[in-house]
């Protein structure tokens, strides 16, 4: 005798769809990771290096894992940001530093990608490159302000899927598989300032600071949003399933990251370094690479990566900061908030992308910009990564609910790696 089928529950109904509601904060900050900076730093590698730097992208996986969820964790299980949380171990001098460490990044960083997004529109559009650099600026802005986040979340969501171009590439040319095996797992590493400069801005655009305060402050945010949801120290029920999550979404977003940049880096070795053209001066250069899937649409289809990566990013460089200055200064924050709940904060966040909107529109070079914005972030990342552990390993701050041992070993192996990375730079530049 069969089996009657059980009717559907809203839960069956939902465990297909389960999977995805799981990726939140994580997956948006991956793909926040593989903003303007990450495309001109991972095309210039693939350029300059062909595919001698693919170990970077495995290398970095595990480590920018380790961080990420270790900064995802302060914000679940304590209910406050990284801002917050330092307050609690650091004298104020040293909060103080760290906050103003992330907002020089930050604002450097979206003038960066405010200028790439300007120059890459200006291909397939009448060039006036200052003036979209600014619309898009003001677009963002408005898009924070009057349009509450878990509805702008979804949209982010899917502005990832154009970053799947340079999967296409990969897939359309003749990859020399060999070569790009042997640059990941025997890898030549060379001492010279050029190819230690490329390193150091691939770690800083791929472990940024911005985006440890941007994946707490999406976990505390989350924690208001969702009226069962609480803070681990204080919900002890809720301990395995939001860190089962937590592991979910970080790993999800980090592998995404990663592996966008893995074929970034190939296809510009396919294409361009394989054919001569070793350096990228200019997103003309950078666009060539997709004329093998796109041909005389090559513009187009980088100019849509450009600005759909960029309006991912923007938020989050803006917000990340705005968030770091609020907490300090004790101001209500939040995305979720309406205009007359947050004039303060989203005072602070217009001033932040004022200030990025303003350095963009100096002349930047749009392609050195966003590379020299990645190195900045490697740089500056440091001290913020040591916070960040010191906070996760806390008894004090996490009520006993500390990173575990392996987490923990590949947070400051990734605290390592960048302290290591910026010290071979100094060494290089003075040499």
């Amino acid at each position: 005798m069969s089996t009657p089928a059980r009717p559907a529950t809203a839960d069956s109904r939902a465990d297909g769809e389960r999977w995805w509601s799981k990726l939140g904060p994580g997956l948006v900050t991956g793909a926040a990771d593989d903003d303007p900076s990450g495309i001109a730093t991972y095309s210039q590698a693939g350029a300059q290096f062909g595919y001698a730097l693919g170990w970077t992208v495995v290398l970095t996986f595990p480590l920018m894992v380790g961080i990420q969820l270790a900064s995802a964790r302060i914000g679940r299980v304590t209910g406050r940001n990284l801002t917050e949380n330092f307050t609690r171990f650091c004298p104020g001098w040293i909060v103080v530093c760290l906050v103003m460490l992330l907002l020089v990044a930050n604002i450097i960083n979206l003038a960066a990608d405010l200028s790439a997004m300007g120059h890459a529109t200006a291909l397939v559009l009448p060039d006036h490159p200052a003036a979209y650099a600014a619309a898009f600026g003001v677009v963002s802005l408005l898009l924070q302000v009057f349009v509450k986040y878990d509805q702008y979340v979804r949209v982010l969501k899917w502005l990832t899927l154009s970053l799947f171009a340079y999967v296409g590439v990969v897939l359309a040319v003749d990859v020399d598989w060999a070569a790009a095996a042997r640059g990941i797992y025997a890898p030549s590493i060379q001492w010279s300032r050029e190819f230690v400069t490329t390193v150091v801005a691939i770690l800083g655009t791929t472990i940024s600071p911005y985006l440890f305060f941007w994946q707490a402050s999406q976990e505390v945010e989350e924690i208001r949003r969702v009226p069962e949801d609480k803070p681990l120290r204080s919900a002890p029920e809720q301990i395995r399933r939001q860190l089962r999550r937590l592991r979910i979404d970080t790993v999800a977003g980090m592998g995404f990251s990663n592996l966008i940049a893995f074929f970034m880096i190939t296809a510009t070795a396919a294409t361009l370094h394989a054919h001569g053209q070793t350096h990228i001066e200019t997103t003309e250069q950078a666009a060539a690479a997709l004329r093998p899937i796109a041909g005389d649409a090559a513009f187009m289809l980088f100019a849509l990566g450009i600005v759909g990566t960029g309006m991912l990013a923007l938020p989050v460089l803006a917000g990340s900061a705005a968030d770091a200055v609020a907490s300090y200064f004790h101001v209500r924050r939040g995305l979720n908030l309406t205009l007359s709940q947050g004039r303060s904060f989203y005072g602070i966040l217009a001033a932040a992308m004022g200030l990025g909107i303003a350095v963009s529109l100096s002349g930047l070079d749009p392609i050195a910009a966003l590379v020299g914005a990645a190195v900045i972030n490697a740089v500056i990342s440091v001290p913020v990564m040591v916070a960040v552990m010191i906070a996760a390993s806390s008894p004090k701050v996490m009520a006993g609910i500390v990173l575990p041992r392996k987490w923990k070993v590949l947070g400051w192996l990734a605290t390592a790696a960048m302290a290591a990375a910026s010290l071979a730079l100094l060494v290089t530049s003075i040499m």
